[in-house]
């Protein structure tokens, strides 16, 4: 549903953000924050080397419990193991501590506890650690080969293989006027939230509750599988999620980390608290992209595109995380593939294979990005060998507005949007032909070229319960929770089940309430994070958190709402129809009653309000409508100057138009795409997670792991459409990855078009400056020869 009016502080006003009040001022609360009586502190022993068996483990003389190791370990927490329906789906417990072997750099072996922090460090290296070197799988072609295996128990190094066969690619082949084929890769890239991850546990014996502190997305799945790793009971257990510096997908998986501190807490009488440093955040903490596409496209002479065969190969590390697996990037990516586009004939095969890497998990764009690199990079190609302008071949080939709502070829149900439009404008933005015409008057003995490229995706978000399970999760995802209440001050405390952890959610969903109740957002406490305060949630991840909560925060207004009507019904002698909810009041016909008025009455004096239930509490949960999600949509279109002796990239202009649907805060939508889009900035130009043939990672920190900064980031033009989407409140989208999802294929399309006279091709990311001028060398290189 749409919102019937607009509210001066409910959905669409631009309300500044409460959040901010706190941290500005420093009186935000982290994990390194808290402040309890006898804390000590964490360090962990983690390995140095990337594949090989652990042969022992040996703490210093009188160490006692300050020593933690896997035998110890053992008889008080299980080792978690990630689970799949995909048929073939092979499993590998993930260790609390590392048992028998070690199977990437920074897996935990031991820890050490102490009352400092760096007096644990010193304890830590004084424990003995004997590992015999084995080969390592440093990359997917090596994991491929098989010649030496992560896990001994397997045949292979294949996580799982999945395919999919849709129409008549081979059909498509022999109609086609043309058909390429390309490699792309997206290397890996560490995650980098501003905060590190960070755990406390303690155990409270007169109130027999354990009590965990984490920098998680997801509280509640972190409480339960403490309790099932641990054997007790999950009432036993209460998971705080205090602020967070960002997660952007690493804070949303169940690590040792958590499961270790909980089960050693329980053996002790203080509390422990675990710190990620820089060098473990690099190591420790899950890993994204790392992605192979071999992409073959067939397309008529005017550009429509008639067929895609596609193979991805996925690199997921040394273990599945809970509760992704390791196959959620290649599941998405071949999903994904088609975009915005009428694709009907599509053939893919992945596999997600292991190697003696850190456990790959979600990261902002969730394969979206490798996908959208695959698709767009190609569409670009076959543009250039038609004779066609790309954004007009992609045009060609769009879902039409008269086509909503559409199911692609993969079964996902785009609601609503008009994606031409996204197009034309993002053109408009950066003046498209202008920009021609400069590319055009460059002179031909210039040291560099200007390229003009496009990227254009959908975003699915707010997945429901069956789409997880399609692509094999064991735990299923698709609802969540709101409880709001109305105090005797007719104020309102709103709790939730996700976590925000820098999204504004504080704000965006007091504006939810605004809009039914219209009182001012400042009355509104809006709780999170903490699993005894909060009804159940799945958490934050997947751009669900506003569709989600706030389809759920809208569900328990709503009835709240048509409550305090009834009560206001009786106190004013009024039909329950006749009543409006303005300015903090109940209005009738020239009258009218404050929720703080009518809240203490309510409260202390019920019997004035017969036939009314009591309390003024309403817990709600939200179900999508449709499972496959709400389907954003961008088109970003960036403008790049290519130095051809250096093969660096500047970024002269950058556009994006976005739809999400409603938009509920623009100013935090416009946030969250400019941050989304310097994190895209640093995948296409940047972010590299290199290792060397012996699995040893090269760029563990920012001396050589480079991320955008202000010099690198241009100021990014930003236009919105408002398609609503027929099947969530509000006819609100997700928002949240998009902006990070096209910026590698919209500049790989830009430096490719400015190299394209001399035949270079950039197809993988980063695009440093030395792929850029290699790639530039090899595409001259058989002119030079003939020439000779």
């Amino acid at each position: 549903m749409e919102p019937t009016t607009r509210r001066r502080h409910g959905v669409g006003a631009r309300e500044p953000r409460r959040e901010d009040a706190r941290h500005l001022a420093g009186r935000g609360s982290f994990v390194a924050d808290l402040r309890l009586p006898g804390l000590c502190e964490v360090a962990f022993v983690r390995s140095q080397t990337a594949h090989g068996r652990l042969v022992s483990v040996t703490p210093p003389d009188g160490a006692g419990t300050a020593v933690w190791t896997a035998a110890e370990l053992a008889e008080i927490a299980e080792p978690l193991t990630a689970t799949s329906t995909l048929p073939g789906f092979r499993t590998a417990p993930l260790p609390n501590l590392a048992v028998d072997k070690v199977r990437y750099v920074g897996e935990p072996i031991a820890l050490a506890i102490a009352a400092t922090r760096a007096e644990a460090e010193d304890l830590a290296a004084a424990v003995l650690v004997d590992v015999e070197p084995l080969p390592a799988v440093a990359d997917f072609r090596t994991a491929l080969a098989g010649r030496s295996l992560v896990h001994d128990d397997w045949p292979d190094n294949v996580f799982a293989s999945t395919s999919g066969d849709f129409g008549d690619v081979d059909g498509a082949a022999e109609a086609a006027h043309v058909s390429i084929t390309r490699e792309y890769t997206m290397n890996r890239q560490a995650v980098v939230p501003l905060e590190t991850r960070g755990v406390a546990a303690y155990y409270d014996r007169a109130a027999d509750q354990l009590t965990v502190w984490s920098s998680t997305q997801t509280p509640h799945m972190i409480r339960d599988m403490i309790a099932l790793q641990l054997g007790v009971e999950s009432r036993r257990v209460r998971v705080i999620a205090p602020d967070m510096g960002g997660g952007f997908g690493s804070k949303c998986s169940v690590y040792p980390e958590e499961i270790t501190l909980a089960a050693i807490a329980l053996q002790l009488d203080h509390p422990i608290r675990w710190v990620e440093d820089r060098w473990e955040g690099m190591v420790a903490s899950t890993q994204a992209r790392d992605h192979f596409y071999r992409v073959t496209a067939h397309a008529a002479e005017d550009g429509t595109l008639l067929g895609v065969d596609a193979e991805i190969v996925v690199d997921s590390g040394a273990y599945s995380v809970h509760p992704w697996t390791a196959t959620m990037d290649a599941t998405m990516a071949s999903a994904m593939i088609p975009g915005p586009y009428r694709l009907r004939n599509y053939r893919f095969r992945t596999r997600s294979v292991a190697s003696n890497k850190t456990p790959s998990g979600p990261y902002r764009g969730v394969a979206r990005p490798g996908a959208c690199f695959a698709i767009e990079r190609t569409l670009d190609d076959l543009a250039y060998e038609l004779g066609i302008e790309p954004h007009v071949i992609r045009e060609r080939n769009m879902v039409t507005p008269a086509e909503m709502p559409y199911t692609s070829v993969t079964n996902k149900v785009y609601d609503s949007g008009n994606y031409a439009e996204a197009l034309h404008r993002a053109a408009a933005l950066i003046g498209h032909d202008a920009w021609r015409a400069r590319q055009r008057d460059v002179p031909r003995d210039a040291g560099h070229r200007i390229g003009i490229g496009f990227g254009s995706f959908t975003e699915q978000t707010a997945h429901g319960c069956i789409e997880w399970a399609s692509r094999g999760l064991a735990v299923t995802i698709g609802t969540e929770s709101a409880r709001l209440e109305m105090d005797a001050t007719g104020t309102f405390t709103l709790s939730v089940g996700i976590k925000s952890h820098g999204q504004s959610l504080e704000t965006t969903l007091a504006q939810v309430v605004s809009e039914v109740f219209d009182i001012d957002p400042a009355r509104i406490t809006v709780l999170h994070g903490d699993t005894a305060l909060t009804p159940r949630g799945d958490g934050t991840f997947a751009s669900r958190s506003m569709v989600m909560a706030g389809g759920a925060t809208y569900g328990a207004a709503s009835e709240l709402a048509a409550k305090v009507k009834r009560i206001a019904a009786v106190l004013l002698s009024e039909e329950v129809g006749s009543l409006e909810l303005r300015d903090g009041a109940v209005h009738a016909r020239g009258r009218s009653i404050p929720y703080a008025n009518l809240a203490k009455e309510f409260l202390f004096t019920p019997d004035h309000v017969p036939g009314v239930d009591a309390g003024l509490e309403v817990t709600y949960f939200y179900r999508s409508e449709v499972q496959t999600g709400a389907f954003t949509y961008a088109t970003h279109a960036v403008v790049v100057d290519v130095d051809l002796d250096t093969g660096d990239v500047t970024l002269l202009d950058y556009a994006i138009v976005e739809d999400c649907g409603t938009v509920v805060n623009p100013q935090v939508v416009d946030g969250q795409l400019i941050g989304g889009i310097a994190q895209g900035i640093g995948t296409a130009l940047l972010e590299e997670l290199v290792y060397d043939a012996d699995g040893q990672p090269k760029s563990t920190s920012f001396l050589d792991y480079l991320l955008p900064g202000a010099t690198e980031v241009p100021e990014i033009k930003i236009e919105h459409l408002e398609t609503p989407s027929p099947y969530t409140v509000f006819g609100m989208k997700g928002a949240g990855e998009g902006g990070a999802i096209a910026p590698p294929a919209a500049i790989a399309n830009a430096v490719t078009d400015a190299l394209r006279e001399f035949g270079a091709l950039v197809n993988e990311t980063p695009m440093t400056p030395a792929r850029v001028w290699a790639a530039l060398e090899s595409a001259r290189k058989p002119d030079v020869e003939e020439a000779a």
